[in-house]
C-alpha cells in the first residue's frame, strides 16, 4: 500500500517512522520546503512528489500532517480525488469548515479517520475498558492533565492562535475526545485560558465539564511547563479510583543539560501511533469503518471550540 504524507514536520516524521515499521507499506511525501524535504528523505527515504496533485495520483491513501489552518485546502483535494484519508486532529479551526470536510468525505464514500491517538495509548485504552466494566462503580469525578513546554512548529504556527486555536483546540482535544468516548456526552462546560484573550503566545487552560450522567471532569492543558511533557488522570467513582501519571510509569529516562526525555518500554508494534495508523490501513484494506470516524473528530472539536468560547466570554457554554 502506498501512503502519501503531506507535511514533513513533527507529526509527519512520527507517522513516517511507524509506516517504516509496517510490512508492505511504501511512503511518498509532498513538502514545499526543500530543507525539510531533504531532512525527511535522509531519515526515511521515500517517493518525493513535486505537487499535491502528483502525490494524490501516486498514493493509495493520503495522510495529512499539516498545521490545522491548512487542512481544508489539502483535505478537500484528497476527497475530490476519492482517496482514503487520515487527517490529523483537529479537523479544522472552525466547526463549519470541519463539517464541510466530513460531509464531503461522506458524499464521496471514502474512508476518513481523524488522529485522536490517545485512544490507542495502553493506559488510556485499559482505563476506559475498566470504567466500562464497572471497576470504579458509577463515575463521579475525573481529573486529567496534559502538556509540557511550548511546541515549536514551522514558523511558530502554534503560537498564532488564529492558526492553531491555542491549547484548548490543539492539545486539550485529546482529553475531550477520550472523556466523551469513555463517559458519554457532555452537557455544559466552563473554561479559563491565558491565550484566549490575546490569540497568541504560550497557553494554559483549565476546563470543568459536566456530563449528561452528572459526572464532572476537570481538565488541565498547558504549553507552559518547562519540566517536560506529562499526562495524568484520576478517575473516581462510587467503588474505586484509577490513577495514572506518565512520569511514574516504567521508562528509560534520559537527562541532559538541554532536556529530559522518557522512552516508554514498548515494542514498535505496540506504539500508539503504530496502532492508530495500522488500524486505519487495515480498515481501508478490509473495507471496514476506521477506528476513529469523522463524526468522532467533529464531536471532539465541538467540545474544544465550546471551551474556547467559554474562555473568551467567561460564560458557561451548553453543548
Amino acid at each position: 500500500m502506498k501512503v502519501g504524507i503531506v507535511g514533513t514536520g513533527g507529526m509527519g516524521n512520527v507517522h513516517a517512522r511507524q509506516y517504516r515499521n509496517m510490512k508492505g507499506v511504501d511512503i511518498g511525501y509532498f513538502e514545499r520546503s526543500p530543507q525539510r524535504a531533504g531532512s525527511f528523505q535522509s531519515r526515511w527515504e521515500g517517493h518525493l512528489c513535486q505537487s499535491i496533485e502528483e502525490l494524490i495520483e501516486w498514493a493509495d491513501v493520503v495522510d495529512i500532517c499539516l498545521p490545522t489552518d491548512l487542512h481544508p485546502e489539502f483535505a478537500l483535494k484528497v476527497i475530490d480525488a476519492g482517496k482514503p484519508m487520515f487527517l490529523e486532529k483537529p479537523i479544522a479551526t472552525t466547526l463549519e469548515v470541519a463539517e464541510s470536510i466530513v460531509a464531503a468525505a461522506d458524499r464521496k464514500g471514502i474512508p476518513l479517520m481523524i488522529g485522536q491517538v490517545v485512544r490507542f495509548f495502553p493506559e488510556y485504552s485499559l482505563a476506559r475498558q475498566m470504567v466500562l466494566n464497572g471497576a470504579i462503580g458509577k463515575p463521579a469525578a475525573i481529573r486529567m492533565r496534559r502538556g509540557g513546554p511550548t511546541p515549536a512548529g514551522s514558523s511558530k504556527w502554534f503560537m498564532d492562535h488564529k492558526r492553531s486555536c491555542g491549547v484548548l483546540v490543539d492539545l486539550a482535544i485529546h482529553d475531550f475526545d477520550w472523556l466523551r468516548w469513555t463517559f458519554g456526552e457532555i452537557k455544559f462546560l466552563y473554561s479559563r485560558s491565558l491565550g484566549a484573550q490575546t490569540d497568541q503566545g504560550p497557553d494554559y487552560a483549565l476546563t470543568t465539564l459536566t456530563f449528561e450522567s452528572g459526572a464532572v471532569a476537570h481538565v488541565e492543558s498547558t504549553w507552559m511547563d518547562p519540566g517536560g511533557f506529562r499526562t495524568t488522570f484520576d478517575l473516581a467513582g462510587s467503588e474505586g479510583l484509577l490513577e495514572f501519571d506518565s512520569r511514574k510509569t516504567p521508562a528509560l529516562k534520559t537527562s541532559t543539560a538541554e532536556s529530559t526525555h522518557l522512552d516508554p518500554s514498548i515494542a514498535p508494534h505496540e506504539d500508539p501511533f503504530y496502532l492508530e495508523l495500522h488500524g486505519f490501513l487495515t480498515a481501508v484494506k478490509n473495507g471496514t469503518p476506521p477506528p476513529v470516524s469523522g463524526q468522532d473528530g467533529l464531536a471532539a472539536l465541538r467540545i474544544s471550540l465550546a471551551a474556547l468560547e467559554s474562555a473568551k466570554t467567561g460564560k458557561v457554554v451548553y453543548l
